[in-house]
């Protein structure tokens, strides 16, 4: 006998056999506490997050998804979905509950004719990129390596490409899905056509989404990237410069910005090293001959204090903040979307630049618009269709002691921004704590449609271990 958490709150003993019969059903394992493997099918990247499932059904296909959803309903046991387990907020895992692992299935299938990729749902951006790369052809992703593609498609999707070739899920032709009711169906714009609209922003509220098939473009496989690091006594001008050079980059041209303490990187100078700096990243995919020109004005924004700036692979650019990204550390965000980054918004991130309660800290802007603001706000289920900066606050650290002090840095500088926010978040970077921004912040005015298609393909909410979309009564 197995007892787990029901999707009502209590408790339910399952006998042996039910289990047994499950196993053996399974092309993949099935995995309990103290078996091998259990621990690390189990593990996110947030190192807050150590839930522990009463059993862990690690899937090798979708026939093996289509099981455990059966499973969880018949029984009505809490249900958690990891693909990548990158998410900040941790619901990829569930105590006591019944948690499906999807990191088995990475296969990435390019079809270079045709110019479209088939991804599985534990597939990281690192296997879309050396796949997709190996042909000179990609899709707009994220920017860490290790993000897993399916819950980074199914909250939006953006990156270095976006705003060329708009949001990840506007480079989505399809879908497979498996439903709470355990069917297995397909979904694009000519078949299921609700439920397409649905994935294309609003997480895993809908079913377990077994491929992803990807329209591809060509790209590099060099780009034009790099950074350019400014001390933070210059973040004036520097913050001048960036509103003027974003106002006016064609869309090939992708700026960020990271506030924080200058890690030990190789082309700054020692004296520089754990310096509070700002952080000018780039991305050019344009044509190669006019991106150094392009790129020069980044570097006269002040003095800096050191760049490393040239053409490179673009798979190895997607590699180029994992350092700071490892999984393992303790993590907890808070965001807002942006119109303008007004002379406040710069004031207030400088201000608490200086208070960084860990070394890990950070702020980062996210440059958007461009192609992704092309689309209608009711074309997806992502609405975010006028925001051109998003700013999330990102603190990290390894010590549960410093629990307090990192949370109420990032609740402060996110309150001091709230004035001069849209009052809009990306899905993907909220934390477990901000249910209350799902309906009006996360989705607006496409919220009701959603609860109404919640209802529709899962009325009784098995797929609740999320931003949760609450069926419509």
């Amino acid at each position: 006998m197995v007892d787990f958490h029901t999707t009502q709150g209590g408790k339910v003993g399952i006998a042996d056999e039910p289990i047994a019969a499950l196993r053996a059903a399974l092309r993949g394992s099935l995995l309990m506490p103290g078996d091998a493997g259990y621990d690390v099918s189990r593990t996110l990247w947030n190192g807050m997050v150590d839930r522990r499932p009463a059993a862990i059904v690690r899937a090798a296909g979708a026939a093996d998804v289509m099981q455990a959803v059966d499973f969880a309903r018949t029984h009505q046991l809490l249900l958690a979905v990891k693909g990548g387990g990158h998410n900040i907020a941790g619901k990829a895992a569930c105590d006591g509950g019944l948690m499906i692992d999807l990191s088995a299935m990475k296969s990435v299938r390019v079809d270079p004719a045709a110019k479209l990729a088939r991804v599985e749902p534990g597939a990281l951006l690192s296997d879309f990129d050396r796949e997709t790369q190996a042909f000179g052809l990609s899709t707009p992703t994220g920017i860490n390596s290790t993000t897993g593609m399916a819950g980074l498609t199914l909250g939006g999707g953006f990156g270095w490409q976006s705003r060329k070739r708009g949001l990840t899920i506007d480079n989505l032709n399809a879908v497979d899905v498996v439903l709470a009711s355990g069917e297995f169906v397909q979904a694009s714009a000519t078949k299921n056509a609700d439920l397409f609209w649905a994935v294309r922003g609003g997480g895993g509220n809908f079913g377990v989404v077994t491929s992803f098939e990807y329209r591809l473009h060509p790209l590099g496989p060099e780009v034009l990237a790099g950074l350019v690091v400014y001390p933070l006594e210059q973040a004036r001008q520097v913050f001048e410069g960036y509103r003027n050079f974003a106002a006016a980059a064609s869309d090939e041209m992708t700026t960020w910005m990271v506030l924080r303490k200058a890690p030990p990187l190789p082309f700054l100078p020692p004296e520089v090293h754990g310096k509070e700096v700002v952080v000018v990243a780039f991305c050019w995919i344009g044509e190669p001959g006019r991106g150094e020109e392009l790129a020069r004005p980044l570097r006269s924004f002040g003095t800096p204090a050191g760049a490393h700036v040239g053409p490179m692979p673009f798979a190895a650019w997607q590699t180029a903040f994992d350092p700071l990204l490892q999984p393992g550390a303790r993590n907890y965000w808070k965001s807002h979307d942006f119109v303008a980054l007004t002379g406040d918004v710069e004031r207030i991130l400088c201000e608490a630049i200086t208070r960084l309660p860990s070394d890990e800290c950070e702020a980062f802007i996210g440059q958007l618009g461009g192609q992704i603001n092309r689309t209608g706000v009711g074309d997806t289920a992502y609405p975010h269709r006028d925001a051109e900066f998003v700013v999330n606050v990102h603190t990290r650290w390894r010590d549960a002691a410093d629990d307090r002090k990192c949370i109420d840095w990032a609740r402060a500088l996110f309150d001091a921004l709230t004035p001069h926010a849209t009052g809009g978040v990306y899905v993907n970077f909220m934390p477990e704590d901000e249910m209350q921004r799902v309906a009006a912040g996360a989705y607006g005015p496409n919220y009701t449609r959603l609860a109404a298609l919640k209802a529709k393909y899962d009325p009784a909410n098995l797929f609740s271990q999320n931003q949760n979309i609450r069926p419509q009564a």
